[in-house]
């Protein structure tokens, strides 16, 4: 038995200054076609006119391309500025089905990037280290690992004046099975400051990173520097590299934290059984206070959900999402919920029978045990439930930073 996977593989480019100019043109050649073909939606609709389909907008674009007034366009690849159409085509799809906002213009600022989607139009070559980029040549890339399976696409993209390329294979898997299938562990999440993102049933505890909180004072003194710099000016322009090349710093050190905690969780767990958290609906301002969302958007939950399930997928293990509600006030051992067991922060105590327990290990117990019953009811280990979203149902008093949701 085998499964097809799907991979992307990331690397760093080298291009000289040459090809760098030529990247730069490139992405806006295709920032350009992705303005001009949403302004002429926008034209359309206030005429009372139907929304062109990609069909169209390509026929519009082979147009745009023998103009004299936008042959420019032809120097740069064709592929990718039908891809930049249909990147158009899916927000507008994603708008009407209620997935996202109304189509907005890029900005060169924005970040830039192309796709190339069939691997006709690329080349990779692996043993010298180097990919193939139509009408730019062979570019080098800092080679970390080998690439595996077929190749699908490419997509190049820049952050702070460098280029990366995905490289995205697809090959045959065999089916895993998880050398720790029998291991179970319930995780309880949690946000407040110098104590821990996860908890285990059995106590263990990773401690949080804070990654924001820890370079928050860099972040407010480079934002004022940038405050100060008139606008327009070469000065400015550096004040604002400077500031989101601290902001960056904060997302890849927040980035390794998650990938290294979801690595040894799949590893040594078959089954991850976690809260089902509507981190948007948590963090919405009419719901919490700012300090709390910080706290929250700060250790990452979303992205550490994400990284658990496909992992654990590709280790043969599950995860298992479960209804947050009552599991902080619940006790594990007779399960008489009251929100009087929770007497702090740390500390539980049943009212009926007594139990002691700290209190997030108490919770984890109980995640734990939620997820034991959805699979012997048989449920989708992955189903994310609708509605307006669970949320942690914790007493006022058990909470530092602010009202419970």
């Amino acid at each position: 038995m085998s499964s097809e996977r799907l991979q992307a593989f990331k690397f760093e480019l080298m291009p000289d200054s040459a090809q760098t100019r030529l990247l730069g043109r490139f992405s806006g050649a295709c920032r350009f076609v992705y303005n001009r073909a949403l302004a002429l939606q926008k034209l359309r609709f206030e005429a009372g006119e139907k929304k062109l389909g990609y069909a169209a907008l390509c026929r519009a674009l082979t147009e745009w391309r023998h103009a004299p007034e936008t042959a420019w366009l032809a120097l740069a690849p064709v592929h990718a500025q039908q891809q930049a159409l249909k990147d158009l085509e899916r927000a507008y799809a994603n708008f009407f089905a209620g997935r996202g906002a109304f189509p907005k213009f890029k900005a060169r600022d924005r970040g830039q990037g192309l796709r190339f989607p069939d691997p006709k139009q690329f080349k990779l070559d692996q043993p010298n280290a180097r990919v193939f980029i139509p009408k730019l040549g062979w570019v080098r890339y800092r080679k970390s690992r080998n690439v595996l399976g077929d190749l699908r696409n490419i997509t190049v993209t820049e952050c702070l004046g460098r280029w990366y390329v995905s490289i995205q294979s697809v090959r045959e898997v065999a089916i895993p099975v998880h050398p720790e299938q029998q291991r179970e562990i319930g995780i309880d999440m949690g946000a407040r400051k110098d104590w821990a993102l996860l908890i285990g049933q059995d106590g263990a505890m990773v401690k949080t990173l804070n990654a924001y909180r820890a370079a928050e004072h860099r972040l407010k003194h480079y934002q004022r520097c940038l405050s100060r710099k008139k606008k327009g000016s070469k000065n400015r322009a550096k004040a604002r590299y400077r500031l989101a090349k601290c902001h960056q710093r904060v997302t890849n050190t927040r980035a390794d934290f998650l990938h290294k905690v979801s690595h040894h969780l799949t590893r040594d767990y078959g089954v991850v059984c976690i809260e089902d958290l509507k981190v948007q609906v948590m963090t919405a301002a009419k719901v919490n206070p700012r300090q709390r969302n910080k706290a929250i958007l700060d250790q990452g939950w979303f992205m550490l959900r994400t990284l658990l399930e496909y992992k654990a997928e590709w280790r043969g293990g599950l995860v298992i999402a479960v209804d947050p509600v009552h599991t902080s006030t619940t006790c594990s051992m007779c399960g008489h919920n009251d929100p009087g067991n929770r007497k702090s922060p740390d500390k539980f105590e049943c009212l009926r029978c007594g139990h002691a327990d700290q209190a997030d290990k108490n919770a984890a117990k109980n995640i734990r045990r939620a997820g034991q019953a959805r699979i012997a009811c048989g449920e989708h280990v992955r189903h994310r439930s609708g509605g307006a979203g669970s949320a942690k149902q914790e007493p006022i008093e058990a909470t530092r930073q602010g009202p419970a949701p």
